[in-house]
This record gives C-alpha cells, sequence and structure tokens, in this order.
C-alpha cells in the first residue's frame, strides 16, 4: 500500500480494531510494536471508543499505554496519562431528565454514565442491564435515585443490554427525537438488545475535532481506524479512512484501505501508510 502523506494524527477504535473484542488480555504482538512504532515515528496518537474512561484506561495501561482518548463515543476527551479533561459534551438537564422519563415510563432503569471523578456510572438498587453487564462496572458504579443523579450530574449516556426487543424498540422511539439513539442487536450476552442513548450532534469524530483544536493538530490531516457503527462519522471525518476486514459492512463502504482483522495484527498495516 502506497504511504499517505502528511498525517499528524493516528485515531483508533479498540474492540475489534486495535484488540480482538474477545480478548483484551493480550495484544496482537505485531500491533504492540506497530503502536510504539507510529508514536517513534513522531505522529500522535488517540484513541477514539464507545467505552466509559475506566474500561478504556485500564486495559491500555496493562499494555503500556497511557494516549489521550475520546470515550463513550465523543461525550469526553481525557488525557489517559494525566486525567486532564480536554473536552465534555454532555446532556442538558432537561434532555436528560426527558430521556430517563421515558426510560422509566417504559419499566427500565437503565445505566447512567457521568462525568465524576470516583464513578463512572450510577444505577439503581434494581437496574434493568444484564448482570454480567452490571458485573463489569467493579468499582466505577454506585447505587443512586437516578433522578437525582440526572438533576445534579453531568449526564454523557445512557444505556441497557440484553433486553426484550419490544421493550428496547418502544423506548429507542421515544428518545431518538431529543437524543442519539443507538439500537444493536449484536448480542455481547445472551439474548436481547441493546440501546445507547448519547447526546444530541454527538460522534467520536466530535472529540476528535476538539481534542485536535485543544493540541494543535489539523483535523485535515488524521487517519482513522475503526469497525463498527458508531465509527461512521469518525470514517468520514478523516482524511484517510481504514476499516478491519471483518468490519460493519456500513464501515467497510467508507473505506479507503481495508486490512486484516486484529485476531490477526491488522492494525499494523497502518505503517505502509505512514510515512
Amino acid at each position: 500500500m502506497p504511504a499517505v502523506s502528511r498525517i499528524d494524527l493516528v485515531v483508533t477504535d479498540l474492540d475489534g480494531t486495535l484488540w480482538h473484542t474477545s480478548d483484551i488480555d493480550a495484544l496482537h504482538p505485531r500491533i504492540a510494536a506497530a503502536v510504539d512504532e507510529v508514536q517513534r515515528r513522531g505522529h500522535g496518537l488517540l484513541v477514539a471508543t464507545g467505552r466509559r474512561l475506566a474500561s478504556t484506561r485500564d486495559p491500555l495501561r496493562r499494555f503500556g499505554l497511557e494516549p489521550p482518548a475520546v470515550v463513550l463515543n465523543g461525550a469526553m476527551v481525557v488525557d489517559l496519562a494525566t486525567d486532564e479533561r480536554i473536552h465534555r459534551h454532555a446532556f442538558t438537564a432537561d434532555d436528560a431528565a426527558d430521556v430517563l422519563g421515558h426510560f422509566l415510563d417504559a419499566g427500565i432503569e437503565p445505566c447512567i454514565y457521568v462525568e465524576h471523578d470516583e464513578v463512572d456510572v450510577f444505577v439503581s438498587d434494581n437496574p434493568s442491564t444484564h448482570p454480567e453487564h452490571l458485573r463489569s462496572f467493579g468499582e466505577w458504579a454506585r447505587v443512586a435515585d437516578l433522578s437525582d443523579v440526572v438533576a445534579g450530574e453531568a449526564i454523557l449516556a445512557f444505556g441497557v443490554l440484553s433486553l426484550p426487543a419490544d421493550e428496547i424498540v418502544r423506548v429507542y422511539e421515544k428518545v431518538s427525537d431529543i437524543a442519539n439513539a443507538h439500537l444493536s442487536d449484536e448480542r455481547q450476552y445472551a439474548g436481547g438488545m441493546t440501546l445507547t442513548v448519547a447526546p444530541p450532534d454527538l460522534s467520536k469524530w466530535d472529540g476528535v475535532e476538539a481534542f485536535c483544536a485543544a493540541r494543535g493538530y489539523d483535523p485535515t490531516r488524521v487517519l482513522a481506524i475503526g469497525d463498527g457503527p458508531n465509527d461512521l462519522e469518525l470514517l468520514d471525518g478523516a482524511a484517510v479512512a481504514v476499516v478491519p476486514e471483518d468490519g460493519h459492512v456500513d464501515a467497510l463502504a467508507r473505506a479507503d484501505h481495508v486490512v486484516p482483522r486484529a485476531l490477526d495484527g491488522g492494525w499494523s498495516d497502518l505503517l505502509d501508510l505512514l510515512d
């Protein structure tokens, strides 16, 4: 593949892109070496993920990486090395209350993602999400009255995993007019559907642009790699769009270059695109 000239910043998704989704205890050795080489060559590195802050920071640190990161699909940009909060795109208080109301009207008690020094997620004492999803939060979740949370915290997103389709679709239809709602039947846990609700006009690319403005990068000189439906705006915004061969069909349709899947070390092929 010919090298792409004048790329200053490499932006990467995590799950299914930098690492294979089912195993984040290991980073393909070619990918680990390529990440080091990208930075050695003087290119900036920025993560852009749908993950929350702690579940982004902790696995990256296990691999010795602390790059800046766009988390929760653009809701927040954080320098993982210093914990500097570079950007935040939260719900307005009124929109957050309306979204919560639609969930509660359907009998669903969602997880509420926040910007907070000690907590990533607030849940009720009877959360509706899948138990494995709840356990994945570990120490970063706290039980609280959800109405109090939306009244007093900066709300970044709402989410529930693996609920019956009829329940989820009703909420999705209600909140889509006031928020950026994403409905998925990708089953991380057995059965059901997943709904995530973010502030309106939010995407990973918004976070990238905010990072570029804060750190002096030119957003027209970005190479981005991602594999999922939540990467579409990122791929559209980048000067060079790269997608693993097992990526979502809509992501592949936007690809300037297709690389092997993460399981086979495909991320390392970015070196051939960088001068």
